[in-house]
């Protein structure tokens, strides 16, 4: 039996279709952009820190989480 666990990878998705109503998304307006790990760090006095790393372990997005609700998001971008 395996030791070591994988990390989860989910697929990383973006919606076409701006202009829809509600929470239904139509699977002819979804596109696959790829895979995505997502990883929450230790809360840091009511703020949690998520890290989101594509699937070559490359960091693509760090957001940060107030416990209030409100969320701030530092998205990078490797192209030249």
């Amino acid at each position: 039996m395996a030791t070591q666990f994988e990390d989860a990878l989910f697929k990383d998705i973006f919606t076409k279709n701006k202009t829809r109503t509600g929470n239904l998304i139509k699977a002819e307006d979804v596109e696959i952009n790829g895979k995505a790990k997502i990883s929450c760090e230790d809360d840091l006095d009511g703020v949690r820190v998520l890290l989101k790393k594509d699937a070559n372990d490359n960091l693509k997005e760090i957001k940060f989480v107030c416990s209030c609700g409100q969320s701030k998001s530092i998205i990078l971008d490797y192209s030249e």
